[in-house]
């Protein structure tokens, strides 16, 4: 057991490696009244290919997803109201590459967790509960399907990605989702729904010794194999230039967006994520003056944002929102990267942009939950979350305008919009 005091942040955590191989992080909050758990796979949508017994498998598209929803399940009945009666707030979430189960609670923290370690560590599917959930879920995906802003991203990554299985639907498709079977969902779970593929993350007036003698008794004691994943042989360029396709909308909306080079694990993932975030706010930011500028002339209603993500094996940037001209406003911005990458970032604006990012991430240690996330993903990815403050300040004006001019190009971009009808 190892506690590590954060001066510049005022956290205290202590972590620990149980004999099974299962990371245990308390972030220590003495003075709250609210406890959080997080208890996370390192098994998302993109983990469609891997290797089990020596035998390379091909997944349903959708598993990871449809695997979460069926895990509430338990022979006793739902873990859900079980949950509920001691007055815990819970869900769960697939993304792409994890799966988390959580709860919060203000009394009654260790038997909840008790819950919550049990339920996710012991399947129990049948036939009937897999086809019913089966419905379930198609009408949740035919409902996303309906909605223009998943629409467009969705597009976006068939254009910037050949192989990556960050271009195919964490939900997978109402076709795909027919493949999955009880069987399909027992493999998947005992491929990655292992100790040692797992973190537990527990935020508030938490004793370690407690949450670490739970884990030890409910858990297996074998850490359960290690899995190679296959995320296929991506091209460093995207596959397709634009992409366009006309819904039930009041107003073109638009995603742009490019294909950046990967970084794998450790502190430099943690430190490219922090100078993509910053050359997000520099050039559309609404504080900078390409945002200002649009929003003055109409070209935009003041819905444009975006992001920078950062995956195994996959990295991107995007941008969008709604527009009258969505090509004209993609290619403002475009130009407008090419020009900071190579005259520079004005140095007033830049230092203000630096503040205000390092501030967010300041802001961000509020929320119980965002902190539990940013553990369970730092520990999955090699870096200490934590640690953002030191690497912050390795992160100079020269790195963000290197990422404009290298990562931002013509030839990494590619453009999704989506139409009114009436445009026909």
């Amino acid at each position: 057991m190892s506690v590590q005091e954060y001066p510049k942040l005022g956290e205290r955590v202590t972590r620990l490696r149980l004999h099974n191989g299962l990371e245990v992080v308390v972030v220590h909050k003495p003075y709250h009244a609210k406890r959080y758990a997080f208890f996370a796979t390192r098994y998302g949508g993109m983990d469609l290919r891997f290797r089990l017994d020596g035998v390379w498998r091909d997944t349903p598209a959708g598993i990871a997803h449809y695997l979460e929803h069926k895990m509430f399940d338990t022979r006793e009945g739902n873990a859900l109201q079980e949950l509920a009666k001691n007055g815990a707030v819970d869900n769960a979430f697939t993304s792409n590459a994890i799966t988390g189960y959580y709860f919060e609670c203000t009394e009654k923290f260790y038997e909840s967790l008790r819950i919550l370690l049990s339920f996710v560590s012991e399947p129990y599917f049948t036939q009937e509960s897999v086809d019913k959930e089966q419905g379930i879920i198609a009408q949740e995906i035919r409902m996303i399907e309906d909605e223009p802003d998943w629409r467009v991203y969705a597009n976006l990554m068939e254009c910037l990605y050949a192989s990556h299985p960050v271009r195919v639907p964490v939900a997978g498709s109402v076709e795909s989702i027919k493949a999955i079977t009880p069987q399909v969902l027992y493999d998947c779970h005992k491929a990655f729904y292992t100790p040692a593929n797992m973190v537990l993350v527990c935020v508030g007036d938490v004793e370690a010794a407690e949450v670490a003698a739970l884990a030890t008794e409910i858990l297996p004691g074998e850490s359960g194999p290690v899995i190679e994943r296959d995320y296929g042989e991506e091209p460093p360029l995207p596959v397709g230039q634009e992409r366009e396709m006309t819904m039930e909308i009041s107003m073109p909306t638009f995603l742009g967006g490019w294909k950046c080079r990967p970084v794998q694990t450790g502190e430099d993932l943690l430190r490219r994520s922090i100078i993509g975030d910053m050359a997000c706010d520099v050039l559309f930011g609404d504080s900078s003056p390409l945002y200002t500028s649009l929003y003055e002339e109409g070209a935009i209603n003041g819905s444009l944002g975006g992001n920078f993500d950062v995956l195994p094996g996959a990295a991107y940037l995007y941008v969008g929102g709604d527009a009258k001209d969505p090509r004209d406003v993609f290619h403002r911005i475009a130009a407008e990267t090419r020009r900071l990458g190579e005259e520079g970032i004005d140095e007033a604006f830049y230092c203000q942009i630096r503040r205000a990012s390092y501030g967010q991430m300041l802001r961000s240690l509020n929320s119980f939950e965002n902190i539990a996330v940013s553990m369970a993903e730092g520990y999955f990815r090699g870096f200490d979350y934590y640690r953002f403050p030191e690497i912050f300040e390795t992160v100079t004006k020269a790195d963000v305008e290197a990422f404009l001019r290298e990562e931002l190009t013509e030839e990494h971009a590619a453009l999704s919009i989506i139409w009114p009808c009436e445009r026909q």
